[in-house]
């Protein structure tokens, strides 16, 4: 049985002033209280690493939420397991590095 579910998707500026907004429209498409930081921290690796534009997507599917933050380029390692990693996995269920090492993402379950 196949489980529905939305994605929203949108690019955001390379800038440190964008994060408010991250968190903003994080919270305004899901209802998850951890969600909005988790975004926060995931836009904050990529930006770190110089991207001049991220593009942050949040995915449902069942109770399942899994937030991507994307830059142009592949992540050096020092931004891909920075500072905000240990926030990013202590509040997701599981993180990781997307396939084509140019983003970050992390799995919550929505309905906590």
């Amino acid at each position: 049985m196949s489980e529905a579910g939305t994605t929203y998707r949108r690019p955001f500026k390379g800038l440190a002033i964008e994060a408010a907004e991250v968190r903003a429209w994080t919270r305004l498409r899901t209802d998850h209280p951890d969600a909005p930081a988790v975004a926060h921290e995931l836009f904050i690796a990529i930006l770190a690493s110089g991207a001049d534009t991220i593009e942050v997507t949040l995915s449902t599917a069942g109770t399942r939420l899994r937030i991507t933050a994307t830059g142009p380029a592949p992540l050096p390692l020092r931004h891909s397991h920075g500072p905000g990693w240990r926030i990013i996995a202590e509040l997701s269920r599981q993180t990781g590095v997307t396939t084509d090492e140019c983003g970050l993402w992390a799995q919550m379950e929505a309905d906590r």
